[in-house]
């Protein structure tokens, strides 16, 4: 089966609420390629690596969290966003890219991924951003010391943690934002959380969790954010009656 590529985009820009977020690039159609679309490659970002796998895989669209066209970024075609740029234009494929309505969609979104995975019941909105919540707050069905915790974060996410010490003995409660909203820990400490989990640190953040006596930890912006392209993918795929599949560039920051 098959869809129309203007009937996919715009269901994905209502079912991710994409007029609710003002955002740091444009989310949506980037690149316009073929009319119709059978078989979708998802990633987390839309890098050189995950194109020229959708150009083997013979992809219709490529389907990522991170797009093209960020704000401050040099407008310029050349280098390697034009080689990027034409890998997509040269085999008329199209690349879908949706930034933090992704990051906060409470069924297909990475921060649902998060709480998913880590075994973190609830969905309590949690961290502004523009007037707009982007994060998740819940609790751990069982409180974990705080080793056991950073083990689970570690293998579910396989990835490795920056983590700055609270005084608790059990985390419990956890707030989670996916990748780079560090300045996020004084909300969730103000909010009464024992833990907060994103993806990035800052120099301040270490001070700030200490002085405001919570955990943080930084789990990595790409481990953080592998959730979302995957689930929406499936979801498209599921509905439409498409070809998809998921491919994860490593990637350790």
């Amino acid at each position: 089966m098959s869809v129309d590529l203007h009937e996919l985009v715009a269901y994905c820009d209502e079912f991710l609420e994409v007029g609710a977020v003002s955002d740091f690039s444009p989310n949506g159609l980037q690149v316009e390629g073929r009319a119709r679309v059978q078989r979708i490659v998802s990633g987390v970002t839309a890098c050189q690596a995950l194109l020229d796998v959708a150009v083997a895989d013979g992809a219709d669209l490529v389907l990522v969290h991170h797009g093209y066209f960020w704000k401050g970024e040099d407008p310029r075609v050349v280098g390697m966003k034009g080689n990027r740029l034409r890998t997509l234009l040269k085999n008329d494929l199209s690349l879908l890219a949706y930034h933090l309505p992704l990051d906060r969609h409470p069924t297909v979104g990475n921060n649902a991924g998060l709480m998913e995975v880590l075994e973190v019941r609830g969905a309590e909105p949690f961290g502004a951003l523009g007037g707009i919540t982007i994060g998740l707050g819940g609790s751990l069905a069982t409180p974990l010391e705080p080793t056991a915790f950073l083990e689970r974060v570690g293998e579910r996410l396989e990835t490795r943690t920056l983590h700055v010490a609270g005084p608790q003995k059990r985390i419990e409660r956890v707030a989670v934002c996916s990748g780079g909203a560090p300045d996020l820990v004084e909300e969730a400490a103000a909010a009464g959380y024992d833990c907060y989990l994103t993806g990035e640190s800052n120099e301040r953040a270490t001070h700030m969790a200490r002085e405001l006596g919570i955990h943080f930890v930084a789990a990595g912006h790409h481990a953080t954010e592998r959730a979302g392209a995957g689930s929406l993918g499936r979801h498209l795929a599921e509905r439409f009656g498409l070809e998809h599949r998921f491919v994860d560039i490593p990637n350790p920051a």
